[in-house]
């Protein structure tokens, strides 16, 4: 790569519906050294697009009312032993309805577990 190429600003062009997430997004962004928005339009080296993440899990993948349960104490960063204490059952359980929501949910742990919850509108932090 020559040097003045390098120079260049990367030109980043977003495509996203929602227009106050447009505007956070260009509020952001507008200011990083070495990139430059694109204008209306305009194509550019990368595109920041939309994509809907409100949708309900599967249908096979169906939250039970106890997972919801459980789930809202995993956003609190509650422990197995404190989550069973709280909903008086016991930590093996507790454990079990972890394991199913990492299953259903594809998640690599509980905080990637609540991480997808949140971005189906499951659960608020």
């Amino acid at each position: 790569m020559t040097p003045e190429l390098a120079s260049d600003p990367i030109v980043l062009a977003i495509k996203v519906e929602d227009p106050v997430l447009a505007e956070r997004l260009t509020t952001l962004l507008s200011d990083v050294p070495g990139l430059r928005l694109a204008r209306v339009n305009e194509g550019g080296d990368v595109a920041v697009v939309s994509q809907t993440l409100d949708k309900a899990p599967e249908q096979d993948a169906a939250l039970t009312p106890r997972e919801l349960q459980v789930l809202s104490f995993l956003a609190q960063g509650a422990s197995n032993k404190s989550i069973a204490r709280r909903l008086g059952i016991s930590v093996h359980t507790v454990k079990f309805h972890v394991a199913s929501l990492l299953d259903k949910f594809e998640a690599i742990g509980r905080t990637d577990a609540v991480t997808h919850a949140v971005r189906l509108g499951l659960i608020q932090l």
